[in-house]
């Protein structure tokens, strides 16, 4: 049983006549009057029992987008259900009008629909429905929480789309015209030209030469249908918010850019987001959208408060792909201790495939390095001079093994790691 705000106005108005006229019979007289009231309003209302509700789930949603959850309200009673509705979406469902009004008249149905719009990537839910059904003089009401699970799934919501299509330009004209004429690892045989002055004399083909009686070279092409292998670190360290958003939530932004470019250019490609535990797959080798797949994987992950078990990554891509593969590690380049785990694994991955290490960095370390105003900012800048210089070694020391290094700032890094895995299809590493 609920009390309205009318039901308190008429207690206030109530005690008018007892302060008038004091004693007990005015004032079991007023009591009773207003309690009668409220009973009679009561066994009028509409029973919350006698409804029915079902929800229509409003499926996915990019973060920050919007999304309407359809509630059905049935009243099978047989009194008209007057009242109020409210939807228990969590708060970062973004609900904005929860709470609304119900007039459903006896054995009808109606519609009530919840406009949500997310600030939090995830599934989120909404467990029950509270439904309010007040009498006709709307002194008292029923209340009833009715179990109607909810879920909403909240995707990322790939920014560096935009990026797309000047790298896809790229990656065409790499593909149509900019032949390379030294074979590596990734390339495969394109045609046959004519040597012009400055050509590399490796890529002589001697015995089309000697059938011309011209000097002929060789091309190559990057070759397709090569493995992309993207891990994304999942442990402590990519719970650490860089701006606006967790560095967990840059290296998605990065690893969908990559992804779909790889996918546009003929390659295969597969996720693994990874810290302990396996914690969600994807890959192109199936049937199917790769961006649906990678946003619909990516979508529930969460930064996971452990360490990352990097001796267990070889064997982690391994079971991906046995063969030469370019291998994208989307971690952090100061956690824990690098020279102990990162550098140990990026080392022995190197040894078979095209390793690269893509971590993003805090632009508030270079502000902080110009702030030498005062004590306390010198000591700001003393730290963000000996960050920097850490992550300076660890990237020399990478690219000492072979290990390619993109280290940039949040906006940064999905365009550059795009650019990297163009420079290395140009190249023939791939």
């Amino acid at each position: 049983m609920a009390i309205s705000g009318r039901f308190v106005l008429l207690v206030l108005v109530g005690l008018v006549p007892v302060l008038l006229l004091p004693g007990w019979g005015t004032f079991l007289l007023v009591a009773g009057s207003l309690l009668a009231l409220a009973a009679i309003d009561l066994v009028l209302a509409g029973s919350p029992r006698r409804t029915r509700i079902v929800r229509r789930d409003p499926g996915n949603v990019t973060l920050h987008g919007t999304a309407d959850s359809v509630l059905t309200v049935s009243n099978d009673g047989g009194r008209r259900l007057r009242g109020s509705l409210r939807d228990a979406w969590q708060p970062s469902a973004g609900a904005q009008n929860p709470l609304q009004g119900l007039d459903v008249p006896a054995g009808e149905s109606r519609q009530v629909t919840v406009r949500l719009r997310p600030v939090r990537r995830g599934d989120l839910k909404a467990p029950h429905v509270t439904v309010r059904s007040f009498g006709p003089l709307l002194l008292a009401a029923r209340q009833r929480t009715i179990e109607c699970p909810g879920l909403l799934r909240v995707l990322p919501p790939f920014h560096s789309r935009r990026h797309l299509p000047s790298k896809l330009r790229k990656l065409r004209e790499l593909d149509g015209k900019a032949a390379v004429q030294i074979r590596g690892a990734g390339t495969e045989f394109d045609s046959l030209r004519d040597y012009v002055r400055g050509d590399d004399v490796r890529s002589i083909d001697w015995r089309a030469t000697a059938r011309r009686s011209a000097v002929v070279v060789r091309t190559w092409r990057p070759e397709r249908d090569r493995r992309v292998v993207m891990v994304l670190d999942t442990s402590r360290t990519s719970a650490a918010r860089i701006g606006d958003e967790p560095r967990l939530d840059t290296g998605m932004e990065a690893a969908l850019l990559l992804g779909v470019l790889a996918e546009r250019g003929g390659d295969r490609v597969d996720f693994l987001a990874f810290d302990r535990r396996t914690r969600a797959r994807a890959g192109s080798a199936g049937q199917g959208n790769l961006l649906g797949q990678l946003v619909q994987a990516m979508a529930p992950l969460e930064a996971e408060l452990i360490e990352l078990d990097w001796q267990a990554i070889p064997a982690q891509v391994r079971a991906v792909s046995a063969h030469r593969s370019l291998v994208v590690l989307l971690t952090s380049l100061e956690g824990g201790a690098p020279e102990e785990g990162l550098i140990p694994t990026a080392m022995q991955l190197s040894r078979q495939h095209v390793v690269v290490v893509a971590a993003v960095r805090d632009p508030q370390l270079g502000l902080m390095l110009q702030e030498r105003d005062n004590a306390a900012g010198v000591f700001r800048a003393a730290a963000a001079e000996r960050s920097l210089l850490q992550r300076a070694a660890v990237t020399a020391e990478l690219r000492q093994h072979g290990v390619e290094v993109v280290d940039a700032e949040p906006l940064e890094l999905p365009p550059r790691l795009a650019d990297m895995y163009i420079r290395l299809k140009a190249a023939g590493r791939l």
